[in-house]
């Protein structure tokens, strides 16, 4: 006998599988746009190639590409000396390339090769902390940014092998190159007397307008030495600003990644400069990576050498809010056009999400994109002028603390259009 109920829960059931067809189709997500078992480079020539590998030089297993910046048609790709065997560290692709394409050195080949020997030991016999052979030697860069100028910023932590036989070949500096010549426009190497025991280099922030390049300012977070280097492009000088809130938190620094644990206590890292205001100000972001805050601080605040120094300036600094439990994050990137910061969130395998018009609650954050796959652990992220969130995942945690599997892809670059990605979320 037929129950009366039968139609309601068939309709019921209808429905159900209406809304979870409507939700697929609305869950618009990164989509990958090249992936990497192993990096491979653009080598000169096949014997080139054999003469690195032999020599050691090149190791693929220890290349391990870290930050992205896009420009025009080309894609930046950083690869940093964690290991020996790094071919290159500053590197490109164009966004027309195939799914796997070669890493590219930039600005040469020539500047991505480490010191020769006899070199650096010539210059440390001679008293000298700088081993490179010019200035537009590239080291090893975590991240790099262009401006609206057309330059590109570097930070060089001028470190090689780093979890190896660390060897510094310079102090840590700014090299910033003209995009269109791929010229070195200058060079600075931070004041010794800026850096501290544990200081480390690995993120670049600029302040820059293009109708305005020579007043452009770099924020460089330490995140071992817990304070922010400000770099005046104009007056070609560096100075430390520190703070409380450049601190890690000691309740967040527990980590489980791809099926690793481990504890970090990584400081300021983090960073992005917002809209400007009527005042001519701009609000800079910024987290330490071993945290769940967010932090504000206004750029007239740290472009102030005198100011930012005093204690004065302790209560400009402002507390956003807490994003929530297993919110650690390492990049974030402020979209001018929305006005939306998105941020890794390396213990969700995902990318997140906050409008900055809104409080920051954890129920103001969104989860743009999460994959247990293709972002463990979603490394750094950008936004171009066309409007796409770029993102690289690279298993950092396992390359440190386990092996990566050469059969596997273990390197991601995703994109996606931002007013699709943020559809469904609160940053909509």
């Amino acid at each position: 006998m037929r129950s009366k109920l039968e139609p309601i829960v068939t309709f019921c059931l209808l429905a159900a599988a209406i809304v979870v067809m409507v939700s697929t189709v609305d869950a618009v997500k990164l989509k990958e746009k090249f992936k990497w078992r192993e990096v491979e480079y653009d080598w000169p020539s096949q014997e080139a190639k054999q003469e690195a590998i032999s020599s050691g030089k090149f190791v693929a297993s220890n290349n391990l590409p870290l930050g992205l910046e896009r420009w025009r048609d080309k894609l930046f790709i950083t690869v940093p000396r964690w290991k020996s065997g790094v071919a290159a560290s500053l590197t490109f692709v164009n966004i027309s390339d195939g799914l796997s394409p070669l890493l590219h050195p930039y600005p040469s080949w020539e500047a991505n090769q480490l010191p020769q020997a006899n070199e650096a030991e010539k210059k440390a016999d001679e008293g000298s902390s700088n081993m490179l052979k010019d200035n537009g030697t590239i080291i090893s860069t975590f991240r790099v940014r262009a401006d609206e100028c057309d330059r590109l910023w570097v930070m060089d932590t001028g470190l090689a092998d780093i979890l190896g036989d660390a060897k510094s070949y310079a102090t840590p500096s700014l090299a910033i190159f003209d995009l269109f010549t791929d010229k070195l426009i200058r060079r600075h190497y931070f004041p010794e007397s800026l850096l501290k025991e544990d200081s480390f280099f690995a993120n670049v922030i600029i302040d820059a307008e293009r109708g305005d390049c020579d007043n452009a300012y770099a924020y460089v977070p330490d995140l071992g030495g817990y304070q922010v280097i400000v770099y005046s492009f104009k007056d070609d000088k560096s100075w430390r600003v520190k703070h409380n809130f450049f601190h890690f938190d000691p309740l967040s620094g527990d980590y489980n990644i791809g099926g690793v644990n481990f504890q970090w206590t990584d400081g300021v890292f983090g960073m992005a400069v917002g809209k400007r205001l009527r005042d001519g100000t701009r609000p800079v972001y910024f987290h330490s990576f071993s945290s769940t805050k967010e932090f504000m601080v206004s750029n007239r605040i740290l472009q102030n050498e005198t100011y930012s120094q005093s204690p004065e300036s302790y209560y400009d600094y402002k507390l956003m809010g807490d994003r929530g439990p297993n919110s650690q994050s390492s990049a974030e990137f402020y979209d001018p056009e929305t006005g939306i910061i998105f941020y890794t969130q390396v213990n969700k395998d995902g990318v997140g999400c906050w409008n900055t018009a809104k409080p920051l609650t954890p129920d103001t954050q969104g989860l743009v994109d999460s994959d247990s796959d293709a972002l463990v652990f979603p490394n750094d992220l950008k936004v171009d002028t066309e409007g796409n969130l770029w993102v690289l995942s690279d298993r950092l945690p396992m390359f440190i603390f386990t092996s990566l599997d050469p059969a596997e892809y273990n390197y991601r670059i995703l994109t996606g259009q931002i007013s699709d990605i943020i559809k469904g979320t609160p940053c909509e």
